[in-house]
């Protein structure tokens, strides 16, 4: 079994960068987005595999675990020591393959090295383990949203339409045409897994009869086929925590792919992209922004009104002879999150009039005079 190949899914080498990455994941997941495809499975199923790809090498720890084992595997065995010698063009995809076909599973969490990789695969005789399967949590989804500035940055909802595989209505998961029968599978005997020797060593499969169900029906189900899932898209409600910044991750619970063989359905995992704002920026908390004011504004001080985050303007005082380009702080009227709320700093800049009467040319000419005594 070989390895999903996530740099050549994301169309980069595997050298890349951090930012590489990002720019081709974004450039891809733009194209096959399933909004932008609609009712074309080729695309949502790309759209799924670019989300899987970028989960793993974005995390760098996830990328170095998922870098150690393809190389590993790409080894097949060689050199290993350990008491016998290892056997003879032995795949180490066979033994890896629930890591490299679980929709990226193995690297959503820590398996702690190759140490951890060993004890799942052999017990403390040197054999194979037998691992049944039984009931697993299903696959993660991966999608983005965008949402405005202020959504982002005061809380609010965002909708997203999300294709992923739900369980069949009409055979309830089980693959079966309703009133077809359910029959224990001739090949594993109903334990959904089957024994292989490779040099010595027995190697446990799940069936590929039953698909490591145990059970094999007489007559496939008409809607699913067989496999006891059908693709929809769903359109969800999502909540946009106040002070959420560009990047940041929403997991929902249970929204994820279907369990398997009864296990719980995985999660959905959102990444928020922040849209541009015309008048705020933001780094943190704080909000900054640019004013204009007028020249005697700037020389004689003033009182402007100035929009805030919140929807209401605030007074700022302008002292005499400002500068250019000074910076003043509005305290608290940052964006607020966990308890904490940062500030707001606005820099004025002078606009220098071009179109003046001459009225007011010789006003500026007689405060030029006076200046020079």
């Amino acid at each position: 079994m070989a390895y999903k190949d996530y740099y050549k899914t994301l169309g980069v080498a595997e050298t890349a960068t951090a930012d590489e990455i990002k720019r081709a994941y974004r450039k891809l997941a733009k194209k096959y987005h399933p909004d932008a495809n609609p009712g074309d499975k080729g695309a949502a199923e790309k759209f799924k595999e670019i989300n899987e790809a970028h989960e793993i090498l974005s995390d760098p720890k996830k990328r170095k675990q998922y870098d150690d084992m393809k190389r590993f595997a790409g080894a097949g065995f060689r050199g290993f020591q350990g008491g016998a010698a290892g056997p003879q063009g032995f795949d180490i995809g066979d033994i890896f393959g629930r890591f490299a076909g679980g929709a990226g599973a193995a690297f959503t969490t820590d398996i702690g090295g190759f140490g951890d990789i060993f004890s799942t695969i052999f017990d403390r005789g040197g054999r194979f383990r037998r691992e049944r399967y039984g009931p697993q949590k299903g696959p993660d989804l991966h999608a983005e949203v965008e949402v405005p500035f202020e959504t982002a940055a005061k809380g609010g909802t965002a909708v997203i339409g999300v294709t992923k595989n739900e369980t069949c209505d009409r055979c309830s998961g089980s693959g079966a045409e309703p009133g077809s029968t359910v029959s224990k599978c001739p090949r594993c005997g109903g334990t959904g897994m089957i024994s292989q020797s490779q040099g010595g060593f027995a190697v446990s499969r799940p069936c590929p009869r039953c698909y490591g169900r145990g059970e094999v029906v007489a007559q496939p189900c008409a809607k699913c086929g067989g496999t006891g899932q059908v693709q929809r898209t769903r359109r969800l409600s999502v909540k946009i925590p106040a002070g959420t910044e560009d990047g940041g991750k929403i997991r929902l619970r249970g929204q994820g792919e279907p369990g398997i063989a009864g296990g719980p359905p995985g999660d959905l995992i959102i990444t928020v992209r922040v849209r541009g704002h015309r008048f705020f920026k933001r780094k943190g908390l704080d909000v900054y922004c640019d004013v204009k004011i007028n020249l005697s504004q700037a020389v004689l001080g003033a009182r402007i009104k100035l929009r805030t985050l919140n929807g209401r303007h605030a007074i700022l005082k302008i002292p005499p002879g400002t500068q250019p380009g000074t910076t003043f702080k509005l305290k608290g009227m940052g964006i607020e999150r966990d308890g904490r709320r940062g500030d707001q700093y606005v820099t004025v800049n002078v606009a220098v009039p071009t179109d003046l009467t001459p009225e007011e040319k010789k006003l500026f000419e007689r405060f030029q005079e006076s200046r020079k005594k």
